[in-house]
């Protein structure tokens, strides 16, 4: 089975874990840590980042920072994996899910823009109201989707005439630009990043939070080390256990001297998938809009029509790691009587989606053999 997505430990990793053994510093502490955060602010153009256990955390933790409160509501994309609606959940806040862009997956600025407009409005003391639901709107979560920054210029202009922090889900994003711009560059109030197995690069799990407001992201490192004041057992308020390993870290910063090369073999990878599949009649590539340069973290193809798990599973039949993609977040229990609006697109296309083998350590040999068993399962 070519698989489709599996960590490239091509780099330092091992020689990193080995200082970490013979330093001791294998826990919360140590230098690794500290460089890895450095690397991961400057890889992204932020001023500050702090290093999580996970990219769930780091979120759950940056919603708390910019002051989303219980019962509040959180903009998201209604197309995005669980972990986006998980984070605004363990806020003990609620998603209100509104639809991606289809040429581009990510938040609709438009129907953003109509839903603040016709359905909120602010009380008697400046709150921004849902009217359906009467709960403060509190946030905007953009999701990057595929490491694809959303429209962030309309987005964040809203954010800012309605008075709402942007909390940027760029999961698998790091590598992207917008409009030649970096990602510290867009206007988010903090961006969450994931270190997952299965991205681009890796540091075995765990997350990190960036921002260029000094006090914001060291409220966020307050959160996520225990709210701990000083060095006896003081906290100040209720904290999360959400700091990453220096071993971990160690990792992380292994993977991090790669990322450039990383995210141009995932570049290349897709680029390779949308010419070979060009002339399949029932096929579109993955969304490319002009405004942004993707990171590229999954490559695939969307059929026109129909559902893709007989192909999936043909493809699989057959030694290529295809996979679906993600289930809209109003299809999931946990959220499906969250406020929404209309999920059109999210719904039309999910199922569609077909992830192909992308790792960055995949041959060019496997490449064309993937190709080569997609045309003929999909007719040439």
């Amino acid at each position: 089975m070519i698989p489709l997505a599996i960590p490239n430990l091509a780099g330092n990793e091992r020689a990193y874990l080995n200082e970490c053994i013979d330093s001791t510093f294998v826990s919360t502490v140590g230098p690794f840590v500290n460089r890895f955060e450095q690397m991961v602010g400057e890889a992204a153009g932020y001023a500050y980042t702090v290093a999580t256990s996970a990219g769930t955390t780091g979120l759950h933790a940056a919603l708390i920072a910019v002051g989303v409160e219980p019962g509040d509501l959180v903009i998201i994309p209604g197309l995005s994996f669980i972990a986006t609606a998980n984070a605004v959940a363990h806020a003990h806040a609620l998603p209100w899910m509104l639809d991606i862009d289809s040429e581009s997956w990510t938040l609709d600025p438009r129907q953003l823009e109509k839903a603040l407009r016709e359905e909120t409005a602010r009380n008697e003391h400046g709150a921004l109201l849902h009217k359906a639901t009467g709960k403060r709107v509190a946030a905007i979560v953009p999701v990057y989707t595929l490491g694809m920054p959303a429209d962030m210029d309309p987005i964040v202009a809203l954010a800012r005439e309605f008075r709402l922090p942007v909390v940027a889900d760029g999961a698998a994003a790091l590598g992207a630009r917008y409009k030649g711009r970096s990602l510290g560059e867009l206007g988010a109030d903090l961006t969450m990043f994931s270190f997952n197995g299965n991205k681009t690069v890796t540091a075995g799990g765990g997350g990190a939070v960036s921002g260029n407001d000094e006090a914001l992201v060291k409220r966020v490192r307050h959160l996520t080390t225990t709210a701990r004041v000083g060095a006896d057992y003081d906290h100040d308020m209720v904290g999360f256990n959400y700091r990453m390993t220096n071993i971990q870290a160690a990792v992380g910063c292994a993977q991090m001297e790669l990322l450039p090369r990383f995210v141009a073999r995932k570049r290349e990878i897709s680029a390779f998938y949308d010419k070979r599949f060009a002339a399949l009649p029932g096929v579109l590539p993955f969304p490319m809009p002009d405004f942004a340069e993707s990171a590229c973290w999954f490559a695939g193809f969307v059929l026109k029509e129909g559902d893709s798990a007989a192909l999936r599973a043909r493809l699989r039949e057959k030694g290529i790691d295809a996979r679906p993609f993600w289930k809209p977040l109003h299809f999931q229990a946990p959220f499906a009587a969250c406020p929404r609006g209309d999920l059109s697109v999210s719904e039309s296309i999910w199922q569609r989606i077909v992830t192909l083998p992308c790792s960055t350590g995949i041959s060019d040999a496997e490449l064309e053999q993937v190709a080569a068993i997609v045309m003929a399962e999909v007719g040439l």
